[in-house]
């Protein structure tokens, strides 16, 4: 154990000496000065601003409005309408399958590369920031941490809501059965007298109203697995989904997780983004980001806000959520303009903390647009049952991600 002290020792002063805030003047810096102009910059920071603004708040909002004109109401989890952006159109799927494309491209090919770079800067000591693939690391660990928080957010929500939830379920039976049975001991030994052809006309209409619902819950056992769009309807045109009510309810929990845990990995890297754009005195390099950065920010308000409109929030959290994530990157960019003079994004300990959150947002959002997005929509009966909309489904979410990869020319 001594033998390995003195190389451990040495290990940790390596990696205490690179991580310095002393400018390091490379190759870096050079394709700025020569593009250097700050009145400019600041006047397109502002633009950026604005614009970035608007798209993220727009995208977000789409959704939102969309639940709200299907009916969806303001309070969350109305049972009359029990996922908004699944019961929407099919040009709502196609639009969030688009969304989930760009963010899985987000991950992939902006986020990772940007990490990768940040490592591999010449800045950085090759021990042990070159010796070892952090950047891959780090999105790994955030991944599995957000499979973690999802598992034990949707757990904590679930014993939260789920009593409150079957003490409602169970006062309803009760009622249910109180007023059947007092129908019954109204036509057998009710206190008012009724002739003997009505009271048999009330019994036979109790008799089938049973029949119905025993006849109801065999055809929902045998036509569970049908593509009938996750409900079945009865001879007079009514609406049922009984049975799946032990099934939305860790649905609904997991919908409210997923949109928090996307928005925490969406706003971590917005942050990123803001203060690099925010701290650049080039025209040249951040001309090609403002039209970039709007298309980015617009579709991952779409993704989010279709995710905080499944999980049906009340109109408050929901509109929260949406400021909050509308607002990261403006006030990103904003911070980063104030700090231009004297923040050195090229410095070794600049470097490493914007490498590690871009590693982390990059598993963050991989992690989402694969399991929560894609996956969740596209492994769905509704999908699975129209062959049409899943093939429309692909075509949109490859167009996304190949949108948003393109991008990574100019940004």
């Amino acid at each position: 154990m001594e033998s390995y002290a003195p190389y451990l020792r040495t290990h940790l002063h390596q990696l205490a000496a690179s991580v310095s805030a002393a400018s390091c003047e490379g190759e870096a810096g050079a394709g700025d000065d020569e593009c250097r102009d700050e009145a400019a910059a600041l006047r397109l920071k502002m633009v950026a601003v604005a614009a970035i603004l608007v798209s993220g708040a727009v995208g977000v909002a789409i959704p939102l409005v969309g639940r709200r004109l299907r009916g969806g109401g303001g309070a969350g989890g109305g049972g009359s309408s029990s996922s908004s952006s699944s019961s929407g159109g099919g040009t709502f799927v196609l639009a969030k399958a688009f969304a989930a494309g760009v963010i899985l491209a987000t991950g992939f090919v902006h986020m990772m590369h940007d990490a990768e770079e940040k490592f591999a800067d010449p800045c950085l000591p090759p021990t042990p920031w070159r010796r070892f693939p952090f950047p891959g690391f780090v999105a790994m660990l955030a991944a599995l941490g957000t499979l973690v928080m999802e598992f034990v957010g949707t757990r904590f929500y679930e014993s939260k809501h789920g009593q409150e939830a079957a003490t409602t379920v169970s006062a309803r039976d009760e009622t249910a059965a109180l007023l059947e049975d007092g129908a019954l001991s109204g036509i057998t030994g009710g206190t008012a007298p009724m002739s003997g052809d009505d009271g048999k006309q009330d019994a036979m209409h109790i008799v089938g109203m049973r029949a119905h619902a025993a006849a109801h819950r065999h055809s929902h056992a045998q036509g569970h697995d049908a593509c009938d769009g996750g409900a079945v309807y009865d001879a007079h045109g009514h609406g049922h989904d009984h049975g799946h009510g032990s099934e939305e309810r860790p649905s609904q929990s997991r919908h409210v997780v997923v949109s928090q845990i996307l928005e925490l990995g969406i706003v971590s890297h917005s942050v990123i983004i803001g203060l690099s754009l925010g701290v650049s005195q080039s025209p040249c390099t951040i001309k090609p980001l403002v039209a970039a950065l709007s298309f980015h920010q617009f579709f991952e308000g779409f993704a989010l806000g279709g995710c905080i409109s499944e999980a049906q929030f009340k109109n408050f959290s929901a509109l929260l959520m949406a400021f909050f994530f509308a607002i990261t990157t403006p006030a990103g960019i904003t911070v980063g303009a104030g700090i231009a003079s004297f923040y050195n994004p090229n410095s070794p300990r600049a470097l490493i903390i914007e490498g590690i959150l871009d590693s982390m947002s990059a598993g963050i959002l991989i992690y989402m647009a694969l399991v929560d997005l894609i996956a969740a929509d596209f492994l769905s009966r509704r999908m699975s049952c129209n062959p049409r909309l899943q093939v429309c489904s692909y075509v949109a979410l490859f167009l996304g991600a190949l949108a948003m990869s393109s991008l990574a020319i100019w940004a």
